[in-house]
Parts: C-alpha cells; sequence; structure tokens
C-alpha cells in the first residue's frame, strides 16, 4: 500500500508537472531579482519571462487584445475580489448563480449588505446546470455584472459559457468567469464567449505552485485599483497609473510563481505535440490538443469511480451521471458523495485513516450547492477529485475504500 493515495485534485492539482519544479527553482537562482525596477540585465531577462507568460496566458485563453491586459494576483480568489468590488457600486444589480464558490458568494454578500448592490442568485438544475434562459430573465438596466463559476467545485458540471456570455453580451452589463476548476483542463476562447474578465488560479488545472493566480481585463472595462503603490514605472505620478497591467498590479509580482506558470504553458504545449498537434502550430492550438487528451484522461478515471459508486447499495452520488466530454451535460473530474448512516467528516477521515486516501469532506466553500440539495445536516458530502496524474491503483483503492465503509 502507498503512503498517500490522492484524488483530492480539485482543491489542487499535485503532483506538477516535473518541468514546472525544475524551472521554478533554477529561473529563481538565476534571476531572482525585482523586474521592472532596474535596467540591469538580470532585471530585465526577469521582466522578459513575466512579459512571455503573459502572452502565453493570453493566448491559451484565446485572448486577442494585448497581454499587458494579463495582470497576476495571488488566487482566483483575489482575482474575484478585484474584479466584483472594483466593478460594482452602490445601487448596482449583481448577478450570480447558487453554484459558486465563497470566493463569488461572500463579496457578493458583502456587496449587498454594505454597498447597497441588489444581488440575484440563480439556482440550477439538481444536476448543477444553470439555463441561461435564467440569467437573461435576470438582467435589468442596472445590472452590472454576471459572475459565473464555469465548473462546479463540488458536482463537475459545467456551464454553457458560450450562451451564457452571447446573452450578457446583448446588455450592458459585464460577464466575469470564475475559471477555478476548467482553466488548464478545458479550452476557454475569451473572445468567442464574449468574456470581460477572466479570473483563473495557478496551483489547479494549469499545474502551477499556490500563491499565484490572476485575470485577464478585456481592453475598454475599467477596474478600480483594489490596492495602490509601488510599480516601477511612472513613479513621478501621484497616483495609480492607469496603464494595465501596472494598474492592478502594485508591488513587486511573484517570480518563483510566475516562473512556474512558464514552465506549465511550456509543458501544455508540448504534451499537445506529443498528442498529435503540429509542432509549427500556434500555442493556443498545440495546448488545446493537450487540454483534450488531458480531459479525456481524467473523465476516464471519473468514469470508473461513478460506475463502482452507483452500484454499491447505501452510496448516493450527487450530481450528472459521467458520459462524455462531447455530452450535452459536460463536466470536469470531480464528483461528491455520501454514504448512508455516516456524515461526510468521518467518511473522510476513516478513509485517510485506513485506506490512505486524501479526500475531501465537508461544504467545500460553497454553502448554497449543499444547501439546495439538504446535505448541510450531513456536513456537506465527500468530494473525490481524480486528476491527470492519478493512475489504475489510486481508482482502485478509491473504489475499495467506499466498498469497504458501505459495507457492498
Amino acid at each position: 500500500m502507498r503512503d498517500h493515495y490522492y484524488l483530492d485534485n480539485a482543491a489542487t492539482t499535485w503532483p506538477k508537472p516535473e518541468p514546472v519544479y525544475t524551472f521554478m527553482d533554477s529561473f529563481f537562482r538565476s534571476h531572482g531579482v525585482n523586474p521592472g525596477r532596474a535596467g540591469h540585465e538580470l532585471a530585465v531577462e526577469a521582466e522578459q519571462m513575466i512579459v512571455s507568460t503573459r502572452r502565453m496566458l493570453a493566448e491559451f485563453f484565446g485572448y486577442g487584445g494585448s497581454p499587458e491586459r494579463v495582470v497576476f494576483t495571488q488566487n482566483a480568489t483575489d482575482s474575484l475580489n478585484t474584479a466584483m468590488f472594483g466593478l460594482v457600486r452602490p445601487g448596482d444589480h449583481l448577478i450570480i448563480t447558487r453554484l459558486e464558490h465563497n470566493s463569488v458568494l461572500r463579496p457578493a454578500n458583502h456587496l449587498e449588505r454594505d454597498h447597497n448592490v441588489s444581488v440575484s442568485r440563480i439556482g440550477g438544475c439538481m444536476a448543477g446546470y444553470v439555463d441561461p434562459d435564467e440569467v437573461r430573465r435576470a438582467i435589468t438596466p442596472k445590472t452590472r455584472a454576471v459572475v459565473v463559476n464555469h465548473a462546479s467545485n463540488v458536482l463537475g458540471s459545467v456551464q454553457d459559457i458560450t450562451a451564457i456570455g452571447r446573452i450578457v453580451a446583448e446588455t450592458d452589463a459585464l460577464f466575469v468567469l470564475d475559471t477555478a476548476q476548467t482553466a488548464g483542463v478545458l479550452p476557454i476562447d475569451m473572445d468567442e464567449m464574449h468574456i470581460d474578465v477572466l479570473t483563473f488560479t495557478g496551483h489547479k488545472g494549469l499545474f502551477g505552485p499556490m500563491g499565484i493566480g490572476g485575470m485577464i481585463v478585456r481592453d475598454g472595462v475599467d477596474i478600480a485599483a483594489p490596492r495602490v503603490g509601488g510599480t516601477g514605472v511612472d513613479s513621478i505620478t501621484p497616483f495609480q497609473p492607469d496603464v494595465y497591467p501596472f494598474h492592478l498590479e502594485a508591488g513587486t509580482v511573484n517570480i518563483p510563481g510566475i516562473a512556474g506558470l512558464n514552465a506549465a504553458q511550456n509543458w501544455f504545449a508540448e504534451l499537445g505535440v506529443a498528442h498529435g498537434a503540429d509542432a509549427g502550430a500556434s500555442h493556443k492550438v498545440r495546448c488545446h490538443q493537450a487540454l483534450e487528451h488531458i480531459h479525456h484522461t481524467e473523465l476516464g478515471h471519473l468514469s470508473a469511480l461513478d460506475q463502482a459508486f452507483r452500484a454499491m447499495n447505501g452510496v448516493t452520488v450527487y450530481g450528472s451521471q459521467v458520459r462524455g466530454p462531447r455530452d450535452n451535460q459536460p463536466r470536469v473530474a470531480t464528483m461528491s458523495i455520501n454514504i448512508d448512516g455516516m456524515p461526510a467528516d468521518q467518511v473522510g477521515e476513516m478513509l485517510d485513516a485506513d485506506h490512505h486516501l486524501c479526500v475531501r469532506a465537508g461544504l467545500h466553500c460553497a454553502p448554497l450547492v449543499h444547501e439546495d440539495r439538504d446535505l448541510v445536516g450531513r456536513k456537506g458530502a465527500v468530494r473525490i477529485a481524480p486528476g491527470y496524474f492519478s493512475d489504475d491503483e489510486d481508482i482502485k483503492q478509491a473504489i475499495a475504500g467506499i466498498a469497504d465503509l458501505a459495507g457492498a
């Protein structure tokens, strides 16, 4: 038996591709200086790495505007706070869904309570899918922003972002997309999907480290700076510069974190070539080929779990049944279950102690999903999320562990 069987990839992917570890270490050792603050060679080269990372991420997410609109933050929560508090004003109307993570729910709650913002919270079906027409019906002349979680971190359901984006684009509202569970798993085209602000975190599907995330802000969208200070440019100006990315990047950026994203982007491109993309194709094309392979691999793992758990007496599986990546109910490789007669936290503890399984039990920072399924009294659910680097032994151990606890 292994020491650990890691199936908590919805929280963070682990392990990372080896090039991410090696490049972060080597670049920090060779270029661990403050970029953009000095004209010496090391600072210039560090800044060049950052610029190349912005360029790759813009292409990766299908943004045709300037890569300078790619802004680095701490994580997706930081990005969403920046977007929501920087866009929405007193008297505005905000639309979110009940599938959201607390990184959206709590900012919305504070805007509603503290800033006189009205908030509409759109529910989904029991499988976790939101009807885009519900978004259309909720929009009013006062709607400033529509914020949607691309995929549920509890149910794995993937929303129809193209349809929602098209609806929002017909209005004066702005469309903000949370890609925490889909970046690095599903192809996302910011321009085609009419996304105004795209937020991402580095440590999940993008295979970067913790402590780095970002957002892409479409040209013409004005977000108030959440913090102000040093930028390394235009230092004589008494106020925060309006030019991007410095408008939203105050202080020194996370060089090791950005280096990790840089290495991961190159790893995606190489993986795409290994699985059929032309080596001379664009970064976007090569990466999207990699995403197709990654998604197919992860859904294969999830399908085996889903079939086994649904066949067990006393095990309840939430969300839609796993089918294929092009099914009319698309999903990512995240699922939640419960075992009859056992609170979720007890299941999680026993899976860890007795079967060395790393899963997550609880409300998963998405309380409304659990409220709508009457799971709060059961202390939520047990989330199982295989990843690209999961293997058959991980899957077999998860099935055996759940079967043992369920007496199946």
